[in-house]
Order: C-alpha cells, then structure tokens, then sequence
C-alpha cells in the first residue's frame, strides 16, 4: 500500500514538474532557435569584397582637406530605405561608370560557421546606368535623384539581421556595399541597434560632403550642412580608427565597428533582433518588445524622440546596454526628401546636454586608454579573474564617456583610469558605469567605441592603427556574457 501511494505521489511531482518546466523549455526552444537554427545554414565568406576602386578628391572649398579616397565611380549605390520587414520591397540604386551590367547579391551577415554571412539572394546581368552626381543644394543637401537599378521584395523566411548588398561591376569585376536591416515584430531577448544615423553623418559621399564639412573647415560642428540618405556610403574616414580599410566601401561603419558584436552574439548563440536607428525613432512600443536594447560602437547621433523612446523602455523595466563610446552626443533632426518621404534627410541640432541622464556618463572626447578596474566585487566581473587595478590594455579608445552621473545613489563607477587624450594637455578620466533602472533593470555604459573589438575577429576584420584586437580576450567576452545573461533573467538588475 506504501509503496503504491509512494509511486503515486511520484508520478504526480513529476506531472506538477513537468507542467512548471515545460514552458520555460519551449520557451527558451522558441527563442533561442531561431539565430541558433540560422547560424546552421550553409555560410559562405564570399560576402567580402576582393576588388575596389576608390578616386582621390579634393574640393576646393575645402583649403585644409587633404586628398580623400571617397566614392567607388565604377560601381556605388544605396536603397530606399535604412529597414524593411517581411513584404516590403527594396529599391535599389546603382551608378556604374562607364555603364557595365552588374551582379547583386545579398548576404545576411551573422556567424554561419565563421563565414560570417549566409547569402539569400543573386542576381545576375542587371541594366547599369550612370546616374549623375548632384550638385550642392541648400545647405550643401546632396540629394540623389536617380533611376530605379532594381527591386525585390523581402521574404518572409528572412531572418532579422543586418544585410550586406555585393555590387560586382561585370566589365572590370570592381566591388562595392549596399546595406540594410531586416526588422521583425517578434518578441526577443535583445535588439540590436545599427547606429545608421552616425553612419550617414560621416558619410563624404561624393567627396567631403559630410555633416561636418562646411566651408573650409573638414570638422566644422556647426550644424550647416544637412544631408540625404539617398546616396552610396563612401569608405568611411576618421583618421586615426578606420586604418583607411577600403574593403568595407558602401558598408557605413557596420564592419568595422559593430560586426565583432553581432558575429559574437549569433555564435554564442544569444537571441537578438536587430533594427536602424530610425526603427528606435520611429517605433516606441517595439522597444518593449525585448528584454535588453543594446547600443553599439560609434552609436553618436541621435534625435529627441529616440532618446525619449529608450528613455521610457528604460523606465518601463528594459535593460540598456550601451556597448560602445561617444553615445548620444549629438542631437540631429530628420525631415522628409524632396519627393515626400519620411526621415531621408538629417542635420545637426546642438550637443546633447543630458545624456548622462540616459547612459549614467558624458561624451567627453577623443582618447586612448588602458581599461582599469575599480568594483571587481561587482556581478560584471564573476568569471574573469579581475580584481582591483588589473587593467585591459588599450581597451579604450577612439571616443570615450568621461564624467558620470552625479544624482543618482544606484551608479556605481565599475572601472575608470586616465585618459592619453590627444586634444587635451591634461587629460580626463574615463568611466564606464552601472545604474538601476526602476523595475529591476539596469542601464550599462561600455563608454569606450573598443568594446566589441576582443570579442571576435570576423571575416574581413581590421585593426585599428597601432592596435592589435585580433586575439580575442577572454575577460572581456565574460563581462559581456555577464551583461547579457542578467539583462535576460528574471533576476535583472538585481
């Protein structure tokens, strides 16, 4: 009799167990499986461009400019939008001088095996077109007005994630990018932002024609030029990071700033989706859809309303992760192009004043650093090793947060140290921070552009000058897993 009521009661703990773990299984099956089940797809790593050709311009306007390797004449183009979703279409713009038919094949950039892209589409022999290259309008405004190349429609099977267009002219072979996100409206642990509006602000095209370049001054931060989404990315240039890497021409900076991250999170297996920053502008309640919105690289320009739209998924319990430096440093505005479509132009308003309230730092400059820790007791640093003074070598770097937030008791300054600051004669301290957000959440600020760098070395990686990130580094893999790991359990923030 015992021993039936012993198997009796057995058999109904493992009923009342199974009830309570099984959600949690499909779950974590729903979630997980999808990047997880991507990532198993056939990889290719012929994603990479292996031929370029980029002209040496000047302007004469610009006295203190010097030559500039900028736009990819043979073969350059850009598309209709910064995102699309499933059923949308994608109009694509190529100019191609002298006019040569092309080839357009579209990859999906992840992990893949370390191929580091997966390509969806390819199409050969399209019509080319020498498209004409727009003269300066008001405020300097270079709006591309060109004929259709192409279009397609995205499919439903297209996983969210950042795509990379390959151009390959068919006369010469000559190569450049176009790139776009694929966005969903599914539920997910994380959202990967792409920082397309500091993309567009330091994008030259046709030849130093950036947010910056206005009169004879090539780092003017006026605000006097705006500028149009409708025209190719050139390769990007900022001096001393961009270690002149003209294999990335047409990408933004996604390559060499954001990739390291997303190439990481998709092979560690993480549950991400990703989106533009006008998704961030455009789409408030979407950013409550995920359970950390994460920041990346050289994420500097925002407009008010994204910064009031992550301000409140903070307040209503998201986790923010700010994996890069020189965040939400300057306020731009975006207005409609000349054919009546939404958010295709941009322009700079003034410096942000309150950031700080948002990421717990300021931006404060350009710098290199070596990455010191300060709370080694904190959850941030379980697993790696580190204690008190043990510092990351030149883990910081090119921009950097410097004076934290003074109003909040919850910061806490996890790791600080001086800045070799090249515009300063006595340089700042860097800091990275931590605070609680209102519902057990936390807000993290890497508040170095470096971050990603050791946590993978892609496909087509490159250095930044003097600088060796191609030897992953551990300690910093198992911060990020930390930050990670927590913001997505139901013990954030705690």
């Amino acid at each position: 009799m015992k021993k039936r009521l012993y198997l009796l009661l057995y058999k109904f703990v493992s009923v009342i167990c199974l009830l309570i773990c099984l959600p949690v299984y499909v779950y974590a099956q729903q979630t997980n499986s999808l990047i997880l089940a991507e990532n198993h797809k056939p990889g290719t790593k012929e994603w990479m461009l292996t031929k370029v050709d980029t002209v040496r311009t000047f302007i004469k306007d610009q006295k203190s400019a010097p030559p500039y390797y900028a736009r990819s004449k043979r073969i350059e183009g850009f598309v209709s939008k910064t995102s699309y979703a499933a059923g949308d279409t994608v109009h694509v713009y190529v100019n191609t001088e002298p006019i040569s038919t092309f080839k357009l094949e579209v990859f999906r950039m992840g992990y893949y095996q370390g191929n580091g892209g997966r390509r969806m589409l390819s199409v050969e022999n399209i019509k080319g077109i020498a498209q004409p290259t727009p003269e300066d309008g008001k405020r300097n405004l270079r709006e591309s007005v060109w004929q259709r190349s192409h279009s397609f429609t995205i499919p439903s099977e297209w996983v969210s994630g950042v795509y990379l267009g390959k151009l390959t002219e068919n006369n010469t072979g000559y190569q450049a990018y176009i790139v776009f996100v694929v966005k969903d409206k599914r539920k997910a642990d994380f959202m990967f932002q792409v920082s397309d509006l500091t993309w567009q602000a330091y994008n030259r095209w046709p030849a130093w024609r950036s947010l910056y370049d206005f009169q004879d001054n090539i780092w003017n931060t006026s605000g006097g030029n705006i500028l149009s989404f409708d025209r190719p990315y050139t390769f990007y240039y900022n001096g001393l990071p961009s270690n002149l890497n003209l294999y990335t021409n047409g990408s933004g900076e996604f390559l060499l700033w954001e990739f390291p991250l997303a190439f990481w999170m998709e092979r560690e297996g993480y549950d991400v989706t990703y989106v533009s920053n006008l998704d961030t502008h455009q789409d408030a309640q979407g950013l409550l859809r995920v359970k950390g919105f994460i920041s990346v690289g050289h994420d500097e320009y925002w407009t008010r309303q994204m910064h009031m739209n992550v301000s409140h998924a903070r307040d209503q319990g998201i986790n923010l992760l700010f994996l890069g430096g020189n965040s939400v440093d300057g306020e731009i505005f975006l207005t409609t192009s000349s054919d009546g479509r939404p958010d295709r132009i941009m322009g700079r308003i003034r410096d942000f004043p309150d950031e700080q309230n948002l990421m717990g730092a300021s931006s404060y400059g350009v710098g290199l650093g070596n990455w010191t820790v300060k709370q080694a007791d904190h959850w941030l640093f379980e697993k790696t090793g580190l204690k008190n003074g043990d510092a990351i070598s030149d883990l910081v770097g090119w921009e950097y947060q410097g004076p934290p937030l003074r109003n909040d008791p919850s910061l806490i300054v996890l790791a600080q140290s001086k800045m070799d600051d090249k515009w300063k004669p006595d340089p700042d301290n860097y800091t990275t921070t931590i605070y609680n957000g209102p519902k057990g959440n936390f807000v993290f600020n890497a508040a170095t552009c470096w971050w990603s760098m050791p946590l993978s070395s892609p496909p087509s990686f490159r250095n930044p000058p003097g600088k060796d990130f191609t030897k992953e580094d551990v300690r910093v893999q198992q911060m990020t897993r930390n930050l990670l790991n927590r913001a997505r359990s139901v013990q954030a923030g705690k």
